[in-house]
């Protein structure tokens, strides 16, 4: 018996097998979540159909782009229809203009700030509205976003994406106030680096990841998998009384000074 029995997940994100997000849907899925899983592109859903064969049961795919609220309004529809009660939403959804993610921060276009805070922070209220039916209908609903150290703490490089992650957290602690009294929390997990598709746009992974084996309390970089069995914690019913937190897997480096 599982721990997410019964219930039905939307995970977002999933680009391949070495997405967090695929890491957060395999731990769901193993326990026993049904899954709803949105991809971006077709190319993406080429990658998504190769993955899902992996899961136990087969999960419904939706096609979702977060910057048209088109699309968004399509996914409520499509949610709706597959279930009235929606109990777990992943948000795992971020994007910065590959040229603002080197040199200095200031030389940020404006173009390319608002296109970082629109697709990375923006997306998880719009998300949120687009299934707040079907999440209040759960009667206990859990929303996770996947957060990063560079909202609290300047990453060279990860510049616009950083402020990005500081307004998906903001906006985390916003939405936990104003949805509540609805039971439904929301929180956000920062993890440590990953080697992502993701992570391969911002300089100086490797960097990280070297320095996590030498810097970390725990010396050991982090999985997919820590993800996945974290984000399992904060959707199910053992974290019924925490909102509106980050919760950090990354081997406690965040707690150390430079």
């Amino acid at each position: 018996m599982g721990l997410l029995d019964g219930k039905t997940a939307l995970v977002t994100g999933i680009a391949n097998k070495r997405s967090i997000a695929w890491g957060i849907a395999r731990a769901l899925d193993r326990e026993g979540a049904q899954l709803i899983v949105t991809y971006q592109t077709e190319r993406f859903k080429e990658n998504l159909d190769k993955l899902t064969p992996e899961l136990s049961k087969p999960p419904v795919t939706v096609l979702l782009d977060v910057g048209d609220d088109a699309s968004l309004a399509q996914l409520g529809d499509t949610v709706g229809q597959h279930t009235d009660a929606l109990h777990v939403v992943v948000h795992s959804i971020a994007h910065a203009k590959a040229e603002e993610l080197q040199g200095r921060f200031m030389e940020t276009s404006r173009d390319g700030y608002r296109f970082a805070q629109d697709v990375s922070a923006y997306s998880l209220t719009a998300l949120v509205r687009a299934v707040h039916p079907q999440l209040e209908a759960a009667g206990r609903a859990s929303v996770i976003a996947m957060t990063h150290q560079g909202a609290v703490q300047v990453m060279p490089n990860y510049n616009v994406m950083g402020v990005a992650k500081a307004a998906l957290e903001a906006s985390v602690r916003y939405l936990a106030y104003d949805l509540g009294r609805e039971g439904i929390r929301v929180n956000a997990i920062s993890a440590g680096p990953v080697k992502t598709l993701a992570a391969s746009g911002v300089k100086g992974i490797s960097t990280a990841l070297h320095s996590t084996l030498e810097r970390a309390p725990i010396p050991e970089n982090i999985t997919t998998e820590d993800v996945g069995n974290a984000a399992v914690f904060l959707a199910s019913p053992w974290s019924e009384r925490i909102t509106g937190m980050v919760l950090y897997v990354d081997s406690g480096s965040h707690i150390m000074g430079f």
